[in-house]
C-alpha cells in the first residue's frame, strides 16, 4: 500500500534541480522524487556477466594503455593545487 512522504526544508538548489529534471522526463515532481528515491535505494541487480560485459565495454573506450600506481599517483598530484 502506498505511503504518503510530505518533504520539508528542500534546499532551494535540489527543488530546483528535481524540477528540472521532472520536466525534462515529463513526470510529476511527486513521480520524479520517487523515481530519484528508488534509483538510489533499490538499485537494479547487476549479474557478474552484465558487469564484465560493462567493464570491457569502458576498457575498450579508453584504450589500452596500462596505468600503473606510479601513473595514478602522479595523475592526481598533477590534477591538484
Amino acid at each position: 500500500m502506498p505511503t504518503t512522504l510530505t518533504l520539508k526544508n528542500i534546499p532551494d538548489a535540489v527543488y530546483d534541480r528535481l524540477k528540472a529534471s521532472a520536466e525534462i522526463h515529463r513526470r510529476s515532481m511527486n513521480n520524479e522524487a520517487i523515481v530519484c528515491l528508488e534509483t538510489v535505494l533499490v538499485p537494479t541487480q547487476v549479474s557478474s556477466a552484465e558487469r564484465l560485459t560493462r567493464i570491457r565495454a569502458v576498457r575498450g573506450a579508453v584504450g589500452t594503455k596500462k596505468l600503473d600506481h606510479r601513473l595514478v599517483d602522479k595523475f592526481k598530484r598533477d590534477g591538484r593545487p
